[in-house]
C-alpha cells in the first residue's frame, strides 16, 4: 500500500512537550495551594486536551466543580505561553519532515492542544510551509478521537482515508486513526508505551522516526 498524506499529532510525536506542560500546570496548581505532581504522571495526564488535563491534576472536588476548572485551565493556557525553554523537535523528526516534504506529500498535523499554543509551537519549530494544515482545539469542533477533523483535513488534502497514515503516541491517537480509517502508526519516543499503542489498534510501529521509509511507501497522488 502506498500512503499519500500524514497527519501527525503533536505533543509527544513531534514535538517533546512534556517538561514544559509539567511546569506549567504545576505552576498553576502552586497559586492556588494545591498539590503538584511529578513530571513522569503528566505522561498519563496529557492526551484529552487542556481541560480534561486540568481536570485530571486538580483536587477531586475542585475538579467537579466546572466554573473553577475553566477558570484553572485559562490561568495554566496563561502560564503555558510563558514556557517554552524545554521543548523541542524529537531527534530525527525534521529529518523525516523534509524527506516527506520533498516526496510532495502533504502533511498535516491534528492536535488537542489549544490552537493557539499549536501555532506558536509549530510556528516556532519547524520551517514555514512544512505544514498544509494544524488543526488544533477549536470552538466548535471535537477534540480527538472523534475523527472529524483529520476526516476535514483528508478531504483538504483530496485523499481517501485508507490514503492516509496517521501518526501519534498514545491511546486517543491510535483511537483517531482507526475511527477515521486511517493507518494508525504508534511511536515509541512519545509518552506512552508500545503496549497501550497495540491495544487501540496500532498497525506499524516505530521505534525511531528514520524507521518510517522502512515501514511505509509514500507516493504522490
Amino acid at each position: 500500500m502506498q500512503y499519500r498524506a500524514a497527519i501527525f499529532d503533536l505533543d509527544g510525536t513531534l514535538v517533546d512537550t512534556l517538561e514544559d506542560l509539567a511546569i506549567s500546570v504545576n505552576e498553576m496548581l502552586a497559586s492556588y495551594g494545591f498539590p503538584t505532581h511529578p513530571l513522569d504522571e503528566y505522561r498519563y495526564y496529557l492526551g484529552n486536551g487542556s481541560k480534561k488535563l486540568i481536570e485530571r491534576t486538580l483536587p477531586k472536588e475542585k475538579a467537579a466543580d466546572e466554573a473553577f476548572v475553566i477558570e484553572a485551565m485559562k490561568r495554566y493556557q496563561a502560564v503555558y505561553e510563558h514556557h517554552r525553554d524545554h521543548t523541542g523537535p524529537f531527534p530525527g523528526i525534521q529529518a523525516m519532515l523534509d524527506k516527506l516534504k520533498a516526496q510532495g506529500i502533504p502533511m498535516g498535523v491534528c492536535t488537542n492542544k489549544h490552537q493557539q499554543a499549536a501555532d506558536e509551537i509549530i510556528g516556532g519549530m519547524f520551517p514555514a510551509g512544512t505544514f498544509t494544515t494544524v488543526m488544533g482545539d477549536r470552538p466548535g469542533l471535537p477534540i480527538k478521537p472523534d475523527p472529524k477533523k483529520v476526516l476535514m483535513m483528508a478531504k483538504e488534502y483530496g485523499v481517501r482515508p485508507e490514503e492516509v497514515a496517521y501518526f501519534g503516541d498514545t491511546s486517543v491517537d491510535m483511537d483517531t486513526a482507526v475511527n477515521a480509517g486511517f493507518l494508525p502508526v504508534g511511536v515509541l519516543w512519545g509518552f506512552r508505551p508500545e503496549k497501550e499503542l497495540v491495544e487501540h489498534g496500532a498497525k506499524v510501529i516505530l521505534a525511531s522516526p528514520e524507521e518510517l521509509f522502512e515501514k511505509l511507501t509514500f507516493a504522490k497522488g
